[in-house]
């Protein structure tokens, strides 16, 4: 069994809520809600255990006044979760589904920043709490999936130094974030997988902005010598391995709820990855699971 690291570092709180019709301005009644622990790498750990019972562990850091609202859905769905505190409530998420117009629509109700010094001291504990454990663990998986964005609270170069520790411990890194933290890693140690949307590709890499996707996708991968996944929503997904280039076609389904789709599809896309080291099989892999969520309320699921 291949075993996967996941690296929340913005956890979620996530409701989703179904509606038969949802009218801006008016009162909307609901059918019903659900809770899922969430973020980014939570999404794709939560797919990971549906693929392998036991291949993933996932870490993130949790608000302690709402402590119970995150870690009694993930028991729930059998995450195996390390966690640290920090102060205040973890954030939450909203997702507004309207059945009849088959519309999924997300709310991301940021907490406030913390500004005190016991706070700050605290955040800063947590943050070599979490590097600690990330460090033990290492020598025991074979990958880490680090996604997400990067709360401000969070010291500037913590994504590069997972990115390191993961690199120096001979693991394969997959990366889905991008801005100054990307950078900032690039700068370090370069991702063994880079998974971005297109709209993320180009403001990630301007000086490519004039050439045809696929070929500055291929560029890229050649020069940093690793795999780039570009995402295109519906259609289909680019990929190049050190400068050869590949495409995958999406599947069509009628979906119910795109939250996580690219949380999934990084989800399959690594597991089929660790398992063959094939580029091919392993965009299909994760463009099967990016579906399978799409079909299902509960957001980075394939059941």
């Amino acid at each position: 069994m291949k075993k996967i690291l996941c690296v929340c570092m913005s956890s979620t709180i996530q409701r989703t809520i179904t509606f038969e019709n949802l009218t801006l301005t008016k009162v909307n009644r609901s059918r019903h809600y659900r809770i899922d622990a969430s973020g980014k790498a939570v999404n794709s750990a939560r797919v990971l255990e549906q693929l392998e019972k036991g291949c993933c562990r996932v870490v993130c850091p949790l608000g302690e006044k709402n402590l119970s609202a995150f870690t009694e859905p993930a028991a729930r769905d059998n995450l195996n979760l390390l966690y640290t505190t920090i102060p205040g409530q973890t954030r939450e998420c909203w997702t507004l589904l309207d059945q009849a117009a088959g519309t999924t629509t997300e709310l991301v109700v940021s907490e406030p920043l913390l500004e005190s010094g016991e706070e700050l001291k605290a955040v800063a504990g947590a943050e070599i709490k979490i590097l600690k454990i990330i460090n033990d663990l290492l020598p025991e998986v074979d990958a880490l999936l680090l996604a997400g964005s990067r709360p401000k609270i969070w010291s500037q170069d913590l994504y590069a130094t997972i990115s390191g520790m993961t690199h120096d411990n001979g693991k394969v890194f997959l990366a889905d974030y991008i801005g100054e933290d990307l950078k900032k890693t690039l700068n370090a140690s370069i991702p063994d997988i880079i998974k971005i949307n297109e709209e993320e590709f180009r403001a990630s890499f301007p000086e490519l902005e004039d050439q045809p996707l696929q070929d500055a996708i291929a560029k890229k991968s050649l020069e940093l010598g690793n795999i780039i996944v570009v995402t295109r929503g519906t259609d289909s997904t680019y990929a190049a391995a050190r400068g050869q280039f590949s495409e995958c076609p999406t599947e069509k389904v009628a979906a119910l709820n795109t939250t996580a789709c690219g949380d999934s599809f990084n989800a399959g896309f690594l597991y089929e990855y660790l398992q063959t080291r094939n580029l091919s099989a392993a965009l299909k892999k994760g463009t099967w699971c990016a579906a399978r969520n799409a079909e299902v309320e509960t957001p980075g699921s394939i059941r």
